[in-house]
């Protein structure tokens, strides 16, 4: 009897194994993505296609970049939480996300006893630089705007997503 994998069922298993590789970064050299798909044993051009469906599918929303700020010199940084008019929060953190200074643009209920709506993670290499950036998010927000308060960061935590396990249990 010959034991039989359904094409979705491989595709299910190879995308796990992608997702498991991809988990502590590309490799850093001027060919990630053949480096990756060797050490996965299939073809680097077997690996984008699968990237790409996972990015359709929704699976993967991208692959990116995540520098460390700080040894970038970007030492002073602030969530900055907004108190924003509930009918318009979507575009004006649509136009905040789109800021080069800030990383991280979400909206969060309001929950009693705290107002804000909208979160904004914003770096500078000063206190002066940050609060100037601050002020231009402000503006930006016009009329929609009630308040703000920004919150230090003291210390980095560590920064990952979902890990899953190499072997479902």
């Amino acid at each position: 009897m010959l034991d039989c994998v359904s094409q979705p069922e491989a595709d299910a298993t190879l995308q796990r194994r992608i997702v498991v590789a991809l988990q502590d970064g590309l490799p850093v050299n001027r060919y990630p993505y053949r480096e990756l798909a060797g050490q996965l044993d299939i073809s680097e051009e077997s690996l984008l296609q699968q990237l790409h469906t996972m990015q359709a599918q929704g699976s993967i929303r991208r692959i990116g970049v995540v520098p460390n700020h700080y040894a970038l010199g970007y030492s002073h940084n602030l969530m900055v939480v907004w108190d924003i008019d509930n009918t318009l929060v979507d575009e004006v953190g649509h136009d905040i996300g789109r800021l080069d200074f800030v990383s991280h643009c979400y909206r969060r209920p309001r929950k009693p006893g705290w107002p804000y709506n909208l979160f904004t993670m914003v770096h500078g290499r000063s206190e002066d630089e940050v609060q100037q950036k601050i002020a231009t998010v402000k503006e930006l927000v016009g009329t929609a705007y009630n308040s703000h308060t920004a919150l230090k960061s003291t210390r980095i935590l560590k920064k990952t997503g979902l890990r899953i396990r190499s072997e479902e249990k």
